[in-house]
């Protein structure tokens, strides 16, 4: 019999395909493998890779996970209480046969959507992979685990507890863009239309914390560029890979740390609304004690009055 080969090829022909996009017919001739088996090779790989890193460098989020991410808020884009930004991605993939239009999104083409919290250092803190791209990022974040787990029934996070220099408590919150519903633990910005100085400031202060998933989305992508491709591969195999681009992507910023994202352009109700009909009143409330902390004298910062031409409110 030949020899098998082995589970150091096997990594080195999964990561050049991660890495580089490149063809299965291009990995053919670099390492001599047959494209059936490359093909198998990738898709047992990806998994692997997805069980082995995941509960080191994405383990599931506990209390002390969001009060370590909350923590690198304040620190960073001095933003309390948040336990991180969540966004949606478009990953490209070949129309599946016989799928209809449930994989065509609102940019046109064909995908599946990688719906990501991450923290302020822009690494993931958990994901949700596999909904169709037709879906709209609310209904997608409704579904996954992250918002029937954290943000509805809410068990890991932490308690209400107050602002820097404040006594009141105010519950922790993720950001997002207007994409999303505004609830009680998911700030979105205030409409665009009528928008006075008070309103842009937190529009601005919350786009400065919540653009750290998209620096994720563009430091993943640059890495692994096989995500800014049409994966031409099994639906199957899709999510695996993109999970393991996922991990990997974490795994080099714990060791790799020296990227900098400033580099890249890019005890309350718990009625929630999920899109549609009016927004609880809660959630109104949490928006405007975040806008008041924006502009008292223990929340405010230099920087947050260049939106409204430095003069202030």
């Amino acid at each position: 019999m030949r020899k098998a080969i082995t589970a150091e090829e096997r990594l080195l022909i999964t990561l050049s395909f991660l890495a580089t996009g490149e063809s299965y017919a291009s990995l053919h001739l670099q390492f001599r493998v047959g494209k059936s088996t490359i093909t198998e090779i990738v898709r047992c790989t990806c998994s692997a890779i997805w069980q082995k890193l995941q509960p080191i460098v994405m383990p599931s989020p506990t209390e002390d996970t969001w009060q370590r991410v909350a923590a690198g808020f304040q620190d960073v884009a001095k933003f309390p209480n948040c336990i991180g930004a969540v966004d949606g991605k478009h990953v490209r993939v070949l129309q599946p046969a016989h799928s209809g239009s449930k994989f065509f999104n609102y940019k046109n083409f064909f995908s599946i959507v990688l719906m990501a919290v991450a923290d302020a250092h822009s690494k993931f803190v958990c994901i949700d992979v596999g909904a169709y791209g037709s879906t709209g990022d609310s209904r997608v974040l409704r579904t996954s685990q992250i918002g029937m787990q954290i943000l509805r029934d809410g068990v890991t996070l932490p308690a209400p507890q107050p602002f820097p220099a404040t006594t009141h408590p105010v519950p922790f919150v993720m950001v997002s863009d207007e994409a999303f519903p505004l609830m009680p633990n998911l700030l979105r910005p205030y409409p665009r239309r009528g928008l006075n100085a008070r309103k842009r400031i937190f529009n601005y202060r919350l786009s400065r914390a919540r653009r750290v998933v998209e620096c994720a989305f563009g430091i993943m992508v640059s890495q692994w560029r096989v995500l800014g491709t049409t994966l031409l591969v099994d639906p199957n195999t899709v999510d695996d890979l993109v999970k393991a681009c996922c991990v990997l992507h974490n795994y080099l910023r714990d060791y790799r740390p020296e990227v900098d994202v400033e580099e890249l352009d890019p005890a309350f109700d718990t009625v929630i609304n999920w899109g549609g009909g009016r927004t609880p009143a809660t959630a109104v409330q949490v928006r405007e004690l975040f806008t008041d902390y924006f502009l008292s004298h223990e929340g405010t910062v230099p920087w947050q009055f260049s939106c409204v031409g430095g003069v202030q409110p």
